[in-house]
């Protein structure tokens, strides 16, 4: 594949990601308020839908991973996990700080994609040295 083929695959499986996140942020606060529980109820549950959908393209889209172990899966999908604390802590982190400046659902979905943005390059180089290498 090339380059430009995998950085235009890549993005796409980071928005589709993205997408949902928000999505299952959205589900969380149409029964919860958009306060601080709500946020933080938000956050965790788009975190881990979003972290299972882009493992799952990555692994087979992006790094061509075809193993099938249950001990290898577990320790790839550890890792992968281990290497999205920072990245997510990045978007955490700009989606939370969006809300407590402006207040209002657009603009902490605008910080929330902003994180993700930056934490899916910087993630790729990780999981591409950490989590993918041919062991």
């Amino acid at each position: 594949m090339t380059t430009a083929g995998l950085i235009i695959r890549y993005a796409a499986f980071a928005a589709i990601a993205t997408l949902c996140n928000l999505g299952a942020q959205r589900a969380v606060f149409a029964t919860l308020p958009e306060g601080a529980a709500g946020l933080i109820m938000a956050l965790i549950c788009g975190t881990g839908v979003g972290l299972v959908v882009k493992y799952l393209l990555d692994k087979r889209w992006i790094f061509f991973d075809r193993s099938r172990a249950l001990g290898t899966q577990a320790r790839r999908f550890s890792l992968y996990t281990l290497t999205g604390v920072a990245t997510t802590a990045l978007f955490w982190g700009a989606e939370s700080l969006f809300w407590a400046i402006w207040e209002t659902r657009q603009m902490r979905e605008a910080g929330a994609i902003l994180g993700l943005t930056a934490g899916y390059v910087i993630k790729y180089q990780l999981d591409k040295r950490f989590v993918f290498r041919c062991d």
